[in-house]
């Protein structure tokens, strides 16, 4: 794993974040007490219940997406948002089929990095980066990045809970291109989004509301505005569908809720 001998970027503690409140969703230690207190107000809103299978199902649906690439042979991941390590993680899954395969981890929190550091420690084909998913070239230009993903080659890019802390005024569909212009033929896209189909209106208010003063805004869009970040890509079966009933076999099945639409896209020739 590359450090580049830079230390991390300090860490804002006063202001939820939504990595650290995901990880305190799947019961992790990695987050503070402004974070706990948001979380809890998401839970209030819509349920414990809930709130620990949607993030569980939206986990258990990753997983199975990179086991079944992995298994299609493709050996380079890019993890856009990835959160801070819990079990099962991309690298992990993947290299359990293809034991030199190459992952980039990438997310806007600094204390991603920090942990980040720590678990890759010995891993050579693993790294993570501090980068803004909203600012693709930063991403793609980054050398730590270039170091380990050959574009010229076939690349997953996992985009997993990631884009509706993307406002439209960030134009997601915009940076979903800036990814796919650089992906060769045989790139997949997976992307998992919550949607406003299934949830009663005045409970996603109420989530807005906790995640407005977090350091991102939450965004519940629609299935068809969630498939057209697909353009360009062919989507695989099960097409875009709730993750739970994406390819259950390919891994460990996640708990069943109303709150996510998810898919897995592939770039065809040209």
């Amino acid at each position: 794993m590359s450090t580049d001998g830079a230390s991390p970027p300090p860490y804002d503690t006063s202001t939820p974040s939504p990595a650290r409140m995901y990880d305190y969703f799947l019961g992790g230690k990695d987050n503070y007490a402004v974070d706990r207190e948001a979380a809890e107000q998401v839970k209030a809103a819509v349920g414990e219940m809930l709130c620990h299978a949607t993030v569980w199902e939206n986990r258990r649906f990753l997983q199975r997406v990179v086991h079944y690439l992995a298994e299609a042979g493709i050996d380079q991941f890019i993890d856009l948002g990835t959160g801070l390590p819990t079990q099962g993680n991309v690298h992990e899954v993947a290299q359990e089929v293809i034991p030199e395969a190459h992952v980039v981890y990438v997310d806007n929190d600094p204390i991603v990095l920090a942990h980040g550091r720590a678990l890759l420690a010995t891993n050579a084909t693993t790294t993570v980066i501090t980068a803004d998913a909203r600012e693709p070239d930063t991403i793609l230009d980054h050398p730590d990045l270039k170091a380990l993903i050959d574009f010229s080659r076939p690349v997953a890019v996992l985009s997993i809970a990631l884009f509706h802390f993307i406002t439209d005024e960030h134009d997601p569909a915009g940076i979903v291109a800036a990814f796919r212009k650089r992906m060769a033929p045989g790139s997949y896209l997976a992307l998992s989004h919550l949607t406003t189909d299934g949830t009663p209106a005045e409970e996603l208010a109420r989530v807005e509301e906790v995640y407005r003063r977090a350091t991102s805004p939450i965004v519940f869009r629609p299935p068809e505005r969630i498939a057209e970040y697909f353009a360009g890509f062919d989507l695989v079966e099960p097409g875009l569908t709730r993750p739970w009933k994406w390819r259950p076999g390919y891994g460990p099945a996640g708990p069943q809720t109303d709150s996510l639409y998810a898919g897995l896209g592939r770039l065809p020739a040209a």
